[in-house]
């Protein structure tokens, strides 16, 4: 046994923390775009807080556990723990890249918020709210039930 290897556990046991941390963001910062969107005005006070909500959201939680949960995905990867050979594999590695483009893109949408120039209703951020709860099935299926 490598010293990496008895490393296994504590990585594996960080990268689903950074992924618990990292979810709770992408599940909470459209419900947030949903109340600014609906009863925020620009310039009120109200918008200066849900301003500061969702920029340290990004900043302060979002970002960082998406950073470690590729950093310790990597590592276990490196390790020998995703199978290249086989569909699930693939599936799990499609669907954080797809929550990676989805978290890009939530962040720049908060910059449109910021700068005023958000073009979304509430209607829209409640369907957005629902993609990282998809990405999810199709994760921890892929690898707990490992059905392709």
């Amino acid at each position: 046994m490598t010293w990496l290897s008895t490393l296994y556990p504590w990585i594996k046991a960080f990268h689903v923390i950074a992924v618990v941390a990292w979810m709770a963001g992408l599940f909470y910062l459209p419900r947030l775009f949903v109340y600014h969107a609906e009863r925020a005005e620009r310039g009120s006070a109200l918008e200066e807080t849900f301003l500061v909500m969702e920029g340290k959201l990004l900043r302060l939680i979002m970002r960082p556990a998406m950073i470690a949960a590729w950093l310790a995905g990597l590592a276990l990867i490196a390790m020998g723990a995703l199978d290249f050979g086989a569909v699930w594999g693939w599936a799990k590695l499609g669907g954080v890249v797809a929550m990676t483009v989805f978290h890009i893109w939530l962040a720049r949408r908060a910059r449109d918020f910021a700068a005023g120039t958000n073009t979304l209703g509430g209607r829209s951020w409640r369907m957005a709210n629902e993609v990282p709860t998809l990405l999810l099935v199709v994760i921890v299926v892929a690898v707990i039930v490992r059905p392709f």
